[in-house]
C-alpha cells in the first residue's frame, strides 16, 4: 500500500501548555485507522492540528506530509484546497456544522463548486446524487430544507454528504455517532464503510467506542496524555494488548461469548497538561510501573512487524497478559 500521510513529532502547545506532546502516525491510501483514548488524550487536537484549524493562539510544531509534501503551516490558498479536497472531515456536532440560515441545497452546492468546479444544473444534479447516496429520502425536496428540519441522524448523513463532495482521499470522522441512538449508529458505520469501500478511500474514525474499531478499523492507535502509546493491527491489539493502558481500555468491555468476569477499571485519572508527571504520562496509574518508568517518558518503539508501543516494561506487560490469559 502506498502511504497517504505521515504525520511526524507533531506537539501542540496552548498557552505554553503542551496538550500534544510528539505524535507520529502514518496512514496509507484506503486504509481504515482507529484512534482511540480517553476524554483529554488529544486525538481531535491532532487532526486540527494536522489541518490548520486550531485558534491562531495554538503553538503547533512538526510535520505533516500528504503525498510527502508538507502541509503545516502550508498558506491558506494551499490548504483550502486540501481541506474538503483532499482530506475531509466530520465534526463531533454535525448540528453545529452546518449554518442554520443556508439550505441544505446552498450549502452543498458552495461545497461541490469550490473543490469540483461545478455549476449550474450539473452542481444541483450532484448534490441531490450526495444526499440520494447516503440514503437521504426524497432528496430533491428535501435540498430546499434547512438543517433544522432535519433529525439528528439526517444531520449527521448530510454532513457525510457535504465530507464526499470533492472526492476527498481521507475522511476523518471525528466521534461520528455519538449524539445518536444505537440504531441510528449502526447504520451510520455501515454508510461510512460503504461509501469508503466505494471511493476508495482512507478513513480515521475517532471514537471511544472500542467495539466499533473493532469492527470498522484495519489498525488501531491508542492516545494517552497528547502522545500514541500503542499502535497495531485491529486483530492483534484486541487480541493481545501490550501496553498497559490498552489492556486497562479492553479490560473495560465486557466479553459476548465464553464465562462472565468482573469488568476491570483504571484508576485514577488522565494527568493534567499543566501538571504532568515525570517519566511515563501513564505511570501513576499503572500496576506494572517501577522505577525507571518515571525516569524519562517512553518512546514509541517497534515490537513487531507494523506493531509500536510505548513502554519500558512492554515484555513485562506482554507476560502479565499471557498470564491473565492462561489463568
Amino acid at each position: 500500500m502506498t502511504q497517504l500521510i505521515a504525520i511526524a513529532g507533531l506537539s501542540v502547545a496552548f498557552s505554553g501548555v503542551p496538550v500534544l506532546r510528539g505524535v507520529d502516525l502514518a496512514l496509507q491510501k484506503g486504509e481504515a485507522l482507529g484512534l482511540v483514548g480517553e476524554s483529554g488524550s488529544g486525538k481531535s487536537v491532532t487532526w486540527l492540528a494536522a489541518l490548520g484549524l486550531l485558534p491562531r493562539h495554538a503553538q503547533v510544531a512538526g510535520s505533516v506530509r500528504l503525498d510527502g509534501r508538507e502541509i503545516l503551516g502550508a498558506p491558506s490558498a494551499e490548504l483550502d484546497h486540501v481541506r474538503g479536497g483532499r482530506i475531509a472531515m466530520i465534526f463531533q456536532d454535525p448540528a453545529s456544522a452546518l449554518n442554520p440560515v443556508l439550505t441544505i441545497r446552498k450549502q452543498l452546492c458552495e461545497a461541490l463548486a469550490l473543490h469540483r468546479d461545478l455549476s449550474g444544473e450539473a452542481v444541483k444534479a450532484e448534490a441531490r446524487r450526495l444526499l440520494d447516496l447516503v440514503g437521504i429520502p426524497d432528496a430533491a425536496r428535501r435540498l430546499s430544507a434547512y438543517p433544522h428540519e432535519f433529525s439528528g441522524g439526517q444531520v449527521q448523513r448530510v454532513m457525510i454528504a457535504m465530507a464526499l463532495a470533492g472526492n476527498p482521499d481521507l475522511l476523518i470522522a471525528d466521534e461520528p455517532t455519538t449524539a445518536l441512538d444505537a440504531t441510528i449508529q449502526a447504520q451510520i458505520l455501515e454508510l461510512l464503510s460503504l461509501v469508503r469501500r466505494e471511493m476508495g478511500m482512507a478513513m480515521v474514525l475517532i471514537s471511544h467506542d472500542l467495539g466499533v474499531v473493532a469492527e470498522n478499523c484495519d489498525r488501531v492507535a491508542v492516545m494517552y496524555a497528547g502522545r500514541i502509546v500503542e499502535a497495531a493491527p485491529s486483530n492483534q491489539l484486541f487480541a493481545d494488548p501490550v501496553h498497559p493502558y490498552a489492556q486497562g481500555l479492553i479490560g473495560a468491555l465486557p466479553p459476548l461469548d465464553g464465562p462472565r468476569r468482573r469488568l476491570t477499571a483504571i484508576p485514577g485519572t488522565v494527568p493534567d497538561p499543566a501538571h504532568m508527571p515525570s517519566g511515563c504520562a501513564y505511570a501513576p496509574r499503572c500496576a506494572l510501573a517501577g522505577e525507571s518508568c518515571g525516569l524519562a517518558a517512553p518512546t514509541l518503539a517497534p515490537i513487531a512487524d507494523d506493531r509500536s508501543v510505548a513502554c519500558v516494561r512492554a515484555e513485562a506487560s506482554r507476560r502479565a497478559v499471557l498470564g491473565m490469559a492462561a489463568e
